[in-house]
């Protein structure tokens, strides 16, 4: 069945705006950018930086206080070692916000919660900006919220962009990070647009995000890849600074290391830091702690040696 006519306008419109996506380009240099080689001690600095760089994340419905409590120990002092970073946030359900935020307070450690009925954004929007609300009055520092895809998928952009700016207004000043869902958007096309949107009516700082981690497919380096260069493109044209989370999916150290070549070589090193760049992750970091140790000692460790985040994101 052909799509409506005001929505295929809709999309024309805003591609004529934004410009498209060349499929071929986008995969040829996501697949260069696995071949780089990187030298010893710039790979350790990789690594450390990626570590620096974690949302670390629990989102299963039989998470509870003390899961979150030792997630926020090992988000602290994830290592042994003294020179490996904290990482960057704990990422948990607007519930448990209180508990992170209490055991967080005396760290750099930022406290984020997911909202705006995750991972779905089908509720009433009254009962999704009271979700964020409620969160940053708990203590969240940063939220996740996902923007409804029903409504970008009709063409429906104006509203789209309503709802996120209203979820701007509720966070006051936390951060924002607004989640695509990326593997629903079907297209480069609508990632790149929809990217757009977001950036349209979100703040310098804030950030746009692959995936909940929710459904069948999450970040690759390839619709990263289109969510960088519209960045890139937002911030030549704009000189507005986004960040980006790239999320699910992302498990060994050696897919975070080619997503920060992506990254070097798109938006420059003013991006390779927490405050523009986030692995949505759990299981990535001990990856990233073991290759850590095999660098500075030519030995693997075992999996045991480290003690467990949440294996499901």
């Amino acid at each position: 069945m052909p799509a409506p006519a005001a929505m295929r306008t809709s999309f024309s419109k805003l591609f004529d705006e934004i410009g498209t996506v060349d499929q071929v380009g986008i995969e040829e240099r996501v697949a260069k950018f696995t071949t780089r080689s990187i030298k010893k001690n710039s790979k350790l600095w990789g690594l450390k930086t990626a570590v620096s760089m974690v949302d670390l994340t629990t989102l299963e419905g039989k998470d509870t206080p003390g899961k979150v409590a030792s997630l926020c120990q090992k988000a602290r002092r994830p290592s042994f070692d003294p020179s490996v970073p904290p990482v960057a946030a704990v990422c948990i359900y607007p519930f448990l916000v209180k508990y992170a935020a209490r055991w967080l307070a005396d760290t750099p450690i930022k406290v984020a919660s997911v909202a705006t009925s995750f991972p779905s954004g089908q509720s009433p929007l009254a009962l999704r900006l009271e979700e964020v609300r409620t969160a940053v009055s708990d203590g969240a520092d940063e939220i996740d919220m996902v923007i409804n895809r029903g409504l970008f998928l009709a063409g429906e952009f104006n509203a789209v962009q309503e709802e996120i700016s209203a979820v701007v207004e509720a966070c006051g000043d936390a951060q924002l990070k607004v989640i695509l869902e990326v593997s629903e958007l079907d297209t480069y096309d609508n990632i790149r647009a929809a990217s757009f949107l977001a950036m349209q009516v979100i703040r310098q700082g804030d950030f746009i995000k692959t995936s909940t981690g929710k459904t069948s497919g999450s970040a690759t380096l390839a619709n990263t890849q289109v969510m960088i260069e519209a960045i890139r493109d937002f911030y030549l044209a704009t000189g507005i600074a986004i960040g980006m989370k790239p999320a699910g999916g992302i498990r060994t150290a050696k897919q975070a290391l080619h997503y920060l070549v992506a990254v070097k070589e798109t938006l420059g090193d003013a991006w390779l830091n927490s405050s523009r760049y986030r692995f949505g992750a759990s299981s990535l970091l001990n990856d990233l702690l073991r290759q850590i140790e095999k660098e500075k000692t030519g030995a693997y460790q075992a999996p045991y040696y480290f003690t467990e985040a949440a294996e499901s994101y």
